[in-house]
């Protein structure tokens, strides 16, 4: 069997995961962090090294997605990057390890139940959609003028009622929140990963797997830099064209089968012209996506976008949570479509699948967010 080794949209007034403990080895397996959930009204983010060294694992097996990958595909990574990215037979998260079932007398709880026939996406990287790079496999337009934002979105076919989309965030940290949201979800929600996660490929193929089209978040420099710091491949306001474009690399070349990128903070990036212009323009001429949590509605930069039109777990108690699906859907309403974002709280994963489960019967269509995204 084999295994592939395993930032966020906005969520205003809540305290941020700090990733500066990656700053020496932010790909690292056996220092990756932990992500604990504390509470509804102060939920904070801690990365916690893993006791004594040890890494923790699981297995899921893989075989099928990496039997599908393009010849070279293996080859490629080792080749271009100093860290392996894939590891046979075990699949290595940044969490504590998985407690038993208690109720099931010690053994580990039963798997989630198989996604439907026809929803996985195919399996990733597809090929014509990526070449070697600096620093790993980097998405490409293809031969034909395919682009990787078309490639990997999920395919979507309007039916003429409001469009309601969803993207969570926060992804590949925490283990358990991560199955949640790829095992649970409808495969319509777009999932959003931190690029920072240990084992990102691996997430990203069982996110895929269950038919949902994933997001990778890209960490931009806020106002409070650097005490609100999002890890050392920030994109700097001030930096010249070539540093972003470096890091940029650094950052699409840690996983494939993305379709686009989101920011994670971004404050002042995303106010400087000359920051976004070279950003848009790296991204467009890889033929990516771009969407992000409300802070850049106004950009444009040639390649498809979209906005956030609203967080939805500001206020982290379902009754507010359930608030904001209602203001989606009466956007949807007025606009024909509504984009809306949340972060991988437990209260957060809980509501969006009963939301989700029920919003169609009121009549609107749940859509990825790739559907909702228009070139400006």
């Amino acid at each position: 069997m084999a295994a592939i080794a395993l930032p966020r949209l906005k969520t205003p007034k809540l305290p941020r995961p700090d990733f500066a403990a990656l700053a020496k080895s932010p790909v690292a397996g056996l220092g990756a962090a932990a992500v604990l959930f504390v509470g509804a009204l102060a939920t904070v983010v801690h990365l916690l090294a893993p006791p004594n060294g040890a890494g923790t694992s699981v297995r899921i097996p893989l075989a099928p997605a990496l039997s599908a990958a393009p010849a070279g595909w293996r080859e490629t990574l080792k080749a271009a990057s100093t860290t392996p990215m894939i590891v046979k037979d075990v699949v290595r998260l940044s969490e504590r390890p998985l407690e038993p079932d208690a109720a099931a007398g010690g053994r580990e709880p039963p798997a989630a139940a198989a996604p439907s026939e026809g929803s996985a996406l195919p399996a990733a990287p597809i090929a014509g959609f990526f070449a070697p790079g600096p620093t790993g496999p980097l998405p490409i337009i293809a031969q034909d003028g395919r682009t990787p934002a078309q490639a990997y979105a999920r395919p979507f076919t309007p039916n003429g009622r409001p469009k309601v989309s969803l993207v969570i965030g926060g992804l590949g940290l925490n283990a358990r929140a991560t199955r949640q949201a790829i095992e649970t979800l409808r495969p319509e929600i777009t999932l959003s990963f931190v690029v920072y996660a240990e084992g990102l490929q691996g997430w990203i193929d069982m996110a895929r797997a269950r038919g949902h089209e994933v997001l990778i978040e890209t960490p931009m420099e806020p106002v409070d830099y650097p005490e609100n710091d999002p890890g050392p491949y920030t994109l700097m306001a001030d930096a010249q064209p070539p540093e972003t474009v470096q890091r940029l690399e650094w950052i699409l070349s840690r996983a494939t089968g993305y379709f686009g990128l989101t920011n994670y903070l971004g404050s002042r990036f995303l106010a400087s012209e000359p920051a976004y212009d070279a950003f848009s323009s790296a991204v467009r001429g890889r033929g990516l996506a771009f969407l992000d949590d409300g802070s850049a509605a106004r950009r444009g930069g040639g390649m498809p976008r979209a906005s956030a039109d609203r967080v939805i777990d500001d206020k982290l108690s379902p009754a507010a949570i359930d608030q904001q699906f209602l203001a989606l859907e009466a956007g949807a309403l007025q606009r024909g479509q509504a984009l809306g974002s949340g972060f991988a709280y437990p209260v957060t994963l809980e509501k969006v699948a009963t939301w989700a489960a029920e919003v169609e019967q009121r009549g609107y269509q749940l859509a990825p967010a790739s559907a909702l995204t228009t070139r400006k």
